[in-house]
């Protein structure tokens, strides 16, 4: 039904214009009434798409943006085959809804598996718009084309806008199959579009997960057991509820939680508390003890993952055998936005904001501990504060539907540095052991990599189904032409929480098969680029990124005085990366100065994102190569912050240059695949300088 709408003397005379004339010239109504018959008005042909009488192209992102542009990309590629004009387009974060579909943003899939959908959606609407234009006009709709935001008709060159053909568009019936667009006629996708989140977070306005304020909301704060699988013996919360604002003290499942007026009287209460922890099994498990044990399991023979010819025989009759082992440890996500969320649990609903990847999770947990039904939990996605994997573990969103829950009030927990540090899901450490056999004429016969690490997969969903997690195998099937290669795999076992950190196992194999690509290399004597190029004659993506990459980085020529290259090409998420790093070695220093970087990944939706990606995902491997370890002893991090679980530092980062290997197939991935290639780039880099592999991460050299 139509709202009856109340207008006073004023009113009435803007709508009836001059009263002696009787005529109605035209109707006023207030902005918010205003903009509740626009939107009753609109067309939404379906779940991305909003196009409002005003000419307001609204399009919905249901990924989570953490920096990678995917509020910028997506609505490209609707917008591409809408054929509208970028300049009415609004992009309106989803919440978490099924109409949607998976709403889980991680593995660089977001452009991936939404290219197609979303092109169908664009093409869907613009079809009915033209559908819609030729009934207004009386011509058949193979007479009219969109353009702009705009539907013409070819023979007359008439002219509608899409806002003026909202209303009959939302009439036609929904075509069953549609047309995309040649690549050719591309006019937004493959452009440098600014990015769309950028103006509300360079003035403020964009919302993180730590911004969000609610009527009546509290300040959580909750310690936890500094041990891995400790819980609360007891507590004296005395002197912590003395404290001014502070309003209670709650056993919560993680921990300990303080909740007050402000965060800093929540931390303060928390620092005053009086616990004993029962620090339960794993009080002496240490990293050094579990390295020992993953070398002790790399000597037995693993669960195979890949097996092509018989590379066992190849290495004894092999003319020179190589053999290495490379080594990686745990590392952190060091989010810029420490964790946190705000919840509102109530008897009736819950409401939830969440800096989260994965929204489903949120829900699902808040649905376990209130006993509420889905539709009686709502959750909304803030901007994340970066994400690198770790925001796909929903933990401090179970803090804060705990806390409130406990408390009956909305609040908002917040992680110190130091709890990010210590109770983060760590990429896993792992052991790597490689051989490979050349003949008398310095060609590969032979490569076996065997890898032993703890699984993301066993730490966080259950027992494995017969012991077995090949995710381990990541990224160990190179693409080099070696007529006999043998991988296997342990799965170690763990108790330090493990989780996906940016290109997840793809950051080990590829530093373990590129590091020892170079020692094959040298022991063949050929040049690390060229020995690769002959050996990716069958895999033309790496050796257009490879070929690519040497050229821009000016392989073979000169250098600086006391610099070096070094060279690495690994595939992951769909896509390709080679890169070439500049090195200096002094008295022990490492100073990477400049890094080329070559993309085969497909079809380049925003170049700008895809170079902003690359170059963050370079800054985030070359820093863990260069610095990132957590170590554990007594079953807890040593770490406390950045003090000495150091990032990256501004000064540090070096000249990046990405290029994009021209291509009109269906995208690849791109937040993750720069970040593999990285670390043995700088590796064989110092190789290079010292004749001297470096087997272990982060990188240590003697002066």
């Amino acid at each position: 039904m139509n709202p009856i709408v109340k207008v006073d003397r004023r009113d009435f005379l803007k709508v009836t214009g001059a009263a002696t004339t009787g005529l109605i010239l035209g109707l006023y109504l207030p902005q918010e009434l205003r903009a509740a018959a626009e939107e009753a008005a609109a067309f939404q042909p379906n779940v991305w798409i909003n196009i409002t009488p005003a000419d307001k192209v609204r399009i919905w992102v249901a990924k989570s943006e953490m920096g990678q542009g995917c509020r910028t990309g997506l609505p490209m590629i609707v917008a591409e085959e809408l054929e509208a004009d970028w300049k009415t387009v609004e992009v309106v974060p989803a919440v978490l809804d099924p109409k949607y579909g998976n709403q889980g943003t991680g593995g660089s899939r977001s452009v991936r598996s939404g290219f197609k959908p979303l092109r169908e959606a664009g093409a869907t609407a613009r079809a009915m718009l033209v559908a819609a234009a030729a009934e207004k006009w009386g011509v058949y709709p193979e007479s009219c084309s969109a353009r702009e935001g705009s539907v013409v008709h070819k023979p007359t060159g008439r002219k509608l806008r899409y806002g003026a053909l909202a209303v009959l568009a939302g009439k036609q019936a929904l075509p069953r199959q549609v047309t995309l667009k040649d690549p050719k006629d591309f006019r937004i996708i493959g452009t440098r579009v600014p990015r769309t989140d950028v103006p509300d977070k360079t003035d403020g306005k964009a919302e993180f997960g730590i911004d969000v304020r609610v009527p009546g909301m509290l300040y959580g704060s909750i310690a936890k057991c500094p041990v891995f699988g400790g819980k609360v013996k007891s507590f004296d919360a005395a002197r912590t509820k003395a404290m001014p604002g502070v309003k209670g003290v709650y056993q919560v499942p993680s921990g300990v939680a303080v909740v007050a007026d402000s965060y800093w009287q929540a931390l303060q209460g928390r620092n005053a508390l009086n616990i004993a922890w029962d620090e339960g099994p794993n009080a002496q498990v240490s990293s050094e003890g579990m390295r020992r044990q993953l070398a002790e399991l790399a000597q037995q023979p693993g669960i195979v993952a890949l097996n092509n010819g018989d590379a066992e025989q190849a290495l004894a009759a092999a003319a020179k055998k190589v053999e290495a082992v490379y080594e990686v440890p745990f590392l952190a996500h060091a989010c810029m936005e420490p964790m946190n969320c705000t919840a509102d649990v109530r008897a009736d609903g819950a409401e939830i904001w969440a800096p989260t990847q994965a929204p489903s999770w949120v829900q699902e947990y808040a649905m376990k501990a209130t006993g509420l039904p889905a539709s009686k939990v709502k959750v909304n996605i803030t901007l994340l504060g970066s994400g690198f994997g770790r925001r796909a573990m929903p933990d401090f969103s179970h803090d804060a539907v705990d806390v409130s829950q406990a408390a009956g009030a909305p609040v908002k927990v917040i992680w110190t540095r130091e709890d990010d540090i210590h109770h983060d899901f760590y990429r896993p450490l792992s052991y790597h052991r490689l051989s490979g056999g050349l003949d008398a004429a310095g060609n590969p016969v032979a490569w076996t990599h065997r890898v032993v690490a703890p699984s993301i997969s066993a730490y966080n969903f259950g027992p494995l189904k017969d012991g077995k997690d090949e995710s381990l195998a990541e990224g160990t099937a190179v693409a080099y032409a070696i007529p006999n290669l043998h991988v296997d795999y342990h799965v170690a076992e763990n108790i330090v929480p493990v989780g996906w950190w940016r290109s997840v196992y793809n950051t080990q194999t590829a530093y373990a098969n590129e590091c020892f690509m170079d020692e094959l290399a040298a022991a063949a004597g050929r040049d690390p680029y060229e020995f690769r190029l002959k050996l990716l004659q069958n895999a033309p993506a790496h050796k257009a990124v490879l070929e690519l990459a040497a050229e821009k980085a000016g392989w073979g020529k000169p250098l600086a005085q006391g610099r070096t290259r070094g060279i690495a090409v690994h595939d992951s998420f769909g896509s390709t990366v080679a890169e070439v790093a500049e090195v200096s070695v002094e008295s022990g220093a490492v100073k990477v100065h400049r890094v080329v970087c070559a993309v085969a990944c497909g079809i380049a939706i925003n170049p700008d994102s895809i170079e902003a990606q690359v170059q963050g995902a370079i800054a985030l491997g070359l820093g863990a190569a260069l610095k990132g370890e957590i170590t554990v002893e007594n079953g807890r991090v040593q770490q406390e912050n950045f003090n000495d679980y150091q990032v990256l530092a501004a000064d540090e980062m070096p000249e990046v240059e990405v290029h994009i290997v021209p291509s009109t197939q269906a995208p690849g991935g791109i937040g993750e695949p720069g970040t593999p290639p990285i670390a043995p780039a700088v590796c064989n880099a110092i190789f290079a300088a010292t004749r001297k592999p470096v087997r272990r991460l982060p990188i240590r050299l003697s002066a």
